[in-house]
């Protein structure tokens, strides 16, 4: 490319730039709420094995916003694993969150969504999943990995001891969703979680019904392969098939049949790594996270007008001629007249809260020994990391 057609590329590219806004609200917020909740339904929509999760913190949110309005959102969350399998329809806010004495599964998601139209749509997601051994107790449950040969043993046993509870019909393994063993008074004991289908037993072995209208369930097992309990609870339905553009397909899929053989060592199952993390141009490498172009603007809840300039008073006289001061020089008066051309300009409207760009350091500094009251607005925000809703 020639010097003048790159100018002209850069110059457009540039002016394209200028038109977008870096804003930084509350991560407690509704805006960030909102944003949060829809990256949480579409990750577990996409998760296809192991159990739902639920939005627990949100680190950090940044909208790039545009005269169109058509906003993209880069979001950071953590998750944590619940007790209902990705097949159970019970909504995900009606999910248990696991204790950590249980051993919580926590997920780490970078998350990038675009509103068109109002409608929040996810374009892009990076997940990392770790298993949390904060404040493990001693004779707490402890994971396996999901391959351990003397579990899965238990776990084909606790099977048989429900199949035969149940009259003509017969069920095999499709997943095992998480192991453990605990120490108790008499020794090690085994703990298992994992999903059932219908299966066809007239030949040996049994083969699981390629149909989906076939009866799925999650069971829960403790004990011994001598002495157990074992207890299944049945899906009502399937979830539906979710595809890549978060739209209900119309017939749902068959859930794969996944063997009680596993050839790794994981001990629990992990969220879907990532959906185009690189094409989007938000979820680069943290090392580039420096080099954006467009500059990150704080803002400011727009939630009282400013303040007035103070009054004197009579216990704080202000003598007419020592030292005067012209008025076009007075930090206070450049402040208030800034603040006023800039509010109305500066504002942004998202999801029902209003922002405004804070303005230029330059524009509202104060003499170094001015009282840190009298500088400007409060910046109270951003304010990130937001709340920690379970632990």
């Amino acid at each position: 490319m020639n010097l003048l057609g790159f100018t002209a590329v850069l110059g457009l590219l540039v002016g394209v730039w200028a038109q977008i806004d870096v804003l930084k609200p509350p991560c407690d917020s509704l805006v960030a709420e909102e944003v949060g909740e829809v990256a949480q339904d579409y990750l577990n929509a996409h998760h296809k094995s192991g159990f739902k999760h639920r939005l627990n913190r949100i680190e950090d949110i940044k909208v790039f916003t545009k005269p169109d309005g058509d906003n993209t959102y880069k979001i950071e969350i953590d998750l944590l694993e619940t007790d209902c399998h990705v097949l159970d329809p019970t909504p995900v806010a009606n999910c248990t969150v696991r204790p950590k004495a249980l051993t919580a599964i926590e997920g780490d998601c970078d998350v990038v969504l675009q509103k068109v139209g109002g409608a929040l749509t996810v374009t892009a997601f990076k997940c990392k999943t770790e298993e949390s051994t904060e404040d493990m107790c001693l004779g707490c449950p402890t994971l396996l990995p999901l391959n351990h040969t003397v579990a899965l043993d238990f776990v084909s046993t606790s099977l048989g001891t429900f199949n035969n509870r149940t009259e003509n019909i017969s069920y095999v393994v499709q997943e095992v969703g998480r192991m453990s063993s605990q120490i108790v008074a008499g020794g090690p004991i085994y703990l298992a979680e994992y999903v059932i289908v219908e299966a066809n037993c007239t030949d040996d072995p049994c083969v699981p019904l390629n149909d989906v209208m076939a009866s799925r369930g999650i069971c829960t097992a403790k004990g011994l392969n001598s002495l157990h309990t074992v207890d299944c609870k049945m899906f009502p339905t399937l979830m539906p098939f979710v595809d890549t553009n978060s739209t209900s397909a119309a017939d749902p899929a068959i859930p794969p049949v996944v063997h009680a053989t596993y050839k790794h060592g994981r001990k629990h199952h992990l969220l879907t790594a990532f959906h185009n993390p690189h094409l989007s141009g938000y979820l680069s490498a943290e090392s580039a996270e420096s080099a954006e172009v467009v500059p990150v603007v704080p803002v400011v809840l727009d939630i009282a007008p400013a303040a007035a300039d103070p009054v004197p008073t009579a216990a704080d006289p202000v003598p007419a001629a020592a030292d005067p001061v012209p008025a076009a020089a007075d930090p206070a008066s450049d402040a208030s007249d800034a603040s006023d051309a800039s509010e109305e300009p500066s504002s942004k409207d998202l999801g029902g809260l209003k922002f405004k760009r804070e303005a230029p350091a330059q524009l509202v500094s104060a003499p170094a020994d001015a009282p840190a009251a009298s500088a400007g607005p409060i910046a109270a925000m951003p304010v990130c990391p937001g709340k920690v809703k379970f632990f």
